[in-house]
């Protein structure tokens, strides 16, 4: 069950609080009596970059792109473009 504090009391006593939360728990602060946010632990983050890009698309954070396409073409189309660069620059 979340203990809840004020919004003074948890301005007095956030080092506290957090230190609870970090420990396990989950901190609800009123204002006017009313609950208005909720400290709770941060679910670890997975190292499987697979899982990760699966959460971020369901979340929505993230568009898989929609053709493997690429955008944008090669302006160079002889080869040597950075050497024929260097050679007019000097």
């Amino acid at each position: 069950m979340a203990r809840k504090y004020s919004l003074y009391e948890a301005k007095a006593q956030l080092s506290a609080l957090v230190r609870m939360v970090r420990e396990g728990g989950t901190v609800v602060i009123t204002v006017h009596g009313k609950p208005a946010a909720e400290l709770r632990p941060v679910a670890p983050e997975t190292s499987d970059y697979e899982a990760r890009w699966a959460r971020l698309v369901a979340e929505g954070v993230i568009q898989p792109a929609k053709s493997k396409r690429p955008r944008f073409k090669a302006v160079a189309k002889r080869p040597g473009a950075l050497a024929r660069f260097l050679a007019e620059r000097d």
